[in-house]
């Protein structure tokens, strides 16, 4: 749980400590694990770490999937690293193997609860004790793994030819299986010279992000090539469309491969398709299904090649990275809720050391809900974390990321327990800090880590609690705003409680050193209704047929509301819940389409729907055009004005001493808000005033207005400064729609003096500046 009572300086001076305090580590990937190639390309060494294996071979294939190994080898293990290795000659695999063109591999292990035997052959129980023993071993040599270091993987367990999951179970029915002929392979990778051009060096509280699935932002661009929409190469052609409306970082949902290939347009199958991707199956591979180009390294070069068209623009690429748990799941059969586990990679090479298990080492310990917690306590396991962050940084040219139930990276626990304590030197959270040089405060070489600061149960829902240099999405804004938009009468959020989360969080982030900017203010993601839903539905409609549904799950409180059905109401709020976001301190982050008003008609959960109603649409009525130009005009107005984007949060003194008066709140009357309007719950109406010299910003004074009542409220203006007047940038209410709804600089309407009385209608938001 958070401390809220000791002194801001002391926090942030005891994060500095811990930073101080932290271990040396070795160098990233220093035992060079995967398959490597030597700087003349005459062999190729494979390495792999288990510290409980009694025996791994290297099984080496010509083709992907359907074909029998050309060659085997057994690995030899360093026993001070429990690192295995072979080095093999390429001309011998060319000219005694016949494999001359791509090398595919895989892993086969033995352990404790399968010890090796000569006479073991490949389908057979020879050797076998159980399906996992006291110690957590659930080694099978039938299972050919997948190495956690291929830099590529040749497809999915799963395809049309090899439509048998059981392949890869364990348990009575299943442990006898013979997996290779279907499993994934590694792919042999030599070093690629694909430039990702210059990465911006952008503070983070100058951010715009833009959350958006690869796949869904060109699927339905018929102004594309057909072979490349839903791709790399699709995405690339964006840059330019996003750059203009005013996005500075595009973050993609899970770009790491997974299960994907058998999703498609059929209702048949969509119970069983994983859309949004947060079901890993390798930390390093680009997924291939986002490639035109799936040849061995294709998927490599065209991410590469992306990501310097989005720099080119001037645009960061963040990656949705998933390292709380694997795509190899939890049980999923078995009366005893013990035997029947998935072994694709990880788990049938070191099971104890890559999960975190029961404290009989019998079970995943689940803070997920979807397969039991990655063991991100454990040196080894941090290990393939760093070295998988720092490859998508160095060689794939990624300029930060968010993690998926961030959380599970700060459990001090391995087994039989979780405990997050951001203080702990050796979580995950603080190795990553301390290995992978975060950018500085002002920007400069190094990357953005956002943290999705949740998980399941436990101590695990952290907004606000987490270490020093990350960021997080805020949903506690999110919560709030959206009560305070949608639940006048049904949900008490005071206007102090508001003024907090517009001014940057500070009772959040202002105690242990960070500042506004560690916010990341959302109110849709991915995973929920869309802006446009957020104000149109007032429940869920998940059960739809399809293309729009079926699809399970999704939450039941979203704090929606449809405004009583009229569509007018409904554009109104969603430029009103726009407006209230970028005007807040903090990072903004949109969902992909909420520019135009994307929907997906009430479903708040469709994690399974690789359909064109989940996809972005790229023509526009009337509506969806005036509020992309809103939602361009409203970018553009904050990225020109510096004081909406603080370094530090409203507050402090000048080198005299002088209290300074960055920004005041107001109550309607043109009174300064005290305690007791804050406090009040009836109050629904809130005014501030930003003093732009502070910042030097080109308005001399900022002056935002919400009503959140639904009837009119009569503001009545503060001071906009000696000789100057107040102009109006923009009202969002419902007489305001159009194109012309944000006006451009210059053309800003003049509106008065102090004492002005300006009346706002409900629900509405006004913003002025002053000239």
């Amino acid at each position: 749980m958070r401390d809220r009572g000791r002194a801001p300086h002391r926090l942030w001076l005891a994060a500095l400590l811990l930073l101080a305090s932290l271990p040396a580590q070795a160098a990233i990937d220093a035992n060079t694990l995967g398959a490597r190639h030597d700087a003349g390309g005459d062999t190729i060494t494979f390495r792999v770490h288990s510290s409980r294996a009694t025996r791994i071979e290297v099984w080496l294939y010509k083709t992907a999937a359907g074909a029998q190994e050309k060659v085997r080898y057994v690995l030899s293990k360093d026993s001070a690293t429990n690192v295995w290795s072979k080095t093999v000659s390429v001309s011998t695999l060319q000219n005694s193997y016949g494999i001359t063109g791509t090398v595919y591999y895989g892993y086969r292990a033995w352990g404790p609860n399968w010890p090796y035997s000569s006479t073991w052959t490949k389908g057979s129980g020879t050797g076998f004790i159980s399906d996992v023993d006291a110690s957590g071993n659930r080694f099978n040599p039938n299972k050919l793994l997948i190495d956690p270091y291929a830099r590529e993987i040749s497809h999915d367990p799963i395809s049309p030819a090899c439509a048998d999951g059981t392949l890869y179970a364990s348990g009575a029915a299943h442990r006898h299986k013979d997996s290779a002929a279907c499993a994934p392979k590694g792919i042999v990778l030599a070093d690629d010279t694909t430039s990702t051009g210059s990465k911006p060096t952008r503070a983070f509280r100058d951010e715009v992000i833009y959350e958006v699935h690869l796949r869904g932002l060109t699927m339905n661009d018929t102004a594309l090539p057909a072979a490349i929409r839903g791709t790399y190469a699709g995405a690339a052609q964006k840059a330019g469309y996003l750059a203009d409306l005013g996005i500075t970082a595009v973050e993609f949902l899970p770009l790491q491969e997974t299960q994907n290939d058998q999703n498609d347009t059929d209702p048949a199958s969509a119970d069983g398709d994983n859309y949004w991707g947060y079901m890993t199956l390798n930390w390093f591979a680009p997924d291939r299904r986002y490639s035109s180009d799936k040849s061995a390294g294709g998927p490599t070069r065209e991410f590469k090649a992306m990501v310097k068209a989005f720099h080119d623009a001037g645009i960061k690429v963040y990656v949705d990275a998933v390292y709380n748990h694997t795509g190899e799941g939890g049980p999923w059969g078995g009366s005893d809720g013990l035997t029947v586990y998935n072994i694709l990679s990880w788990r049938g090479l070191d099971n104890p050391t890559y999960y975190s298990l029961t404290a009989d080492r019998q079970y995943p310990w689940d803070n997920t809900g979807v397969g039991g917690n990655y063991n991100t306590r454990h040196p080894v396991a941090q290990d393939l974390i760093v070295d998988s962050l720092a490859y998508w940084r160095d060689e794939l040219g990624v300029d930060g990321f968010r993690f998926d139930l961030a959380s599970v990276l700060g459990n001090t626990c391995q087994h039989g327990c979780f405990d997050f304590d951001k203080m702990d030197a050796g979580n995950a959270l603080n190795r990553i800090v301390a290995e992978l040089s975060p950018r500085p405060d002002n920007g400069g070489a190094g990357i953005d880590l956002i943290a999705e600061p949740w998980a399941i149960g436990g101590n695990s829902y952290q907004v606000g609690g987490f270490p020093w240099k990350w960021a997080e999405w805020n949903g506690i804004y999110r919560d709030q705003v959206r009560k305070k938009q949608n639940k006048l009468g049904s949900a008490t959020v005071t206007t102090g409680t508001l003024a907090t989360r517009f001014a940057g969080s500070s009772d959040l982030y202002g105690d242990d050193g960070r500042q506004p900017w560690h916010s990341v203010n959302f109110l849709v993601a991915h995973d929920g209704f869309t802006l446009n839903d957020l104000y149109a539905y007032n429940e869920k409609d998940n059960d739809q047929p399809w293309p729009y549904g079926p699809s399970d799950g999704g939450e039941d409180h979203n704090n929606s509301w449809d405004q009583g059905g009229d569509p007018v109401a409904q554009r109104q709020a969603a430029r009103t819940g726009l407006a209230l976001l970028m005007l807040s301190a903090g990072v903004p982050m949109i969902t992909g389409g909420d520019e135009a008003l994307r929907t997906q008609f009430g479903n708040n959960n469709p994690y399974n729907l690789d359909s064109p109603a989940n996809w972005l649409y790229w023509t526009r009525d009337s509506h969806e055009a005036n509020h992309e130009t809103f939602t361009r005009r409203l970018l553009a107005f904050r990225n020109a004005h510096p004081a909406l984007r603080p370094a530090q949060f409203y507050s402090g003194a000048d080198n005299n001493g002088n209290v300074m008066e960055q920004l005041r709140w107001f109550k309607p009357d043109g009174q300064q808000a005290d305690g007791a309007y804050f406090s009040n719950a009836s109050n629904h109406a809130i005014a501030w005033r930003i003093d732009g010299s502070e910042f030097g910003d080109p308005a001399s004074a900022i002056y935002v207005a919400y009503n959140g009542w639904s009837g009119l409220v009569n503001f009545t203006l503060p001071w906009p400064g000696n000789g100057r007047s107040w102009y109006r940038v923009t009202d969002t209410a419902a007489w305001n729609e159009g194109p012309d709804a944000v006006r451009l600089p210059g053309a800003e309407d003049p509106i008065g003096g102090e004492w002005t009385v300006y009346g706002l209608q409900g629900r509405s938001l006004l913003v002025l500046i002053t000239r």
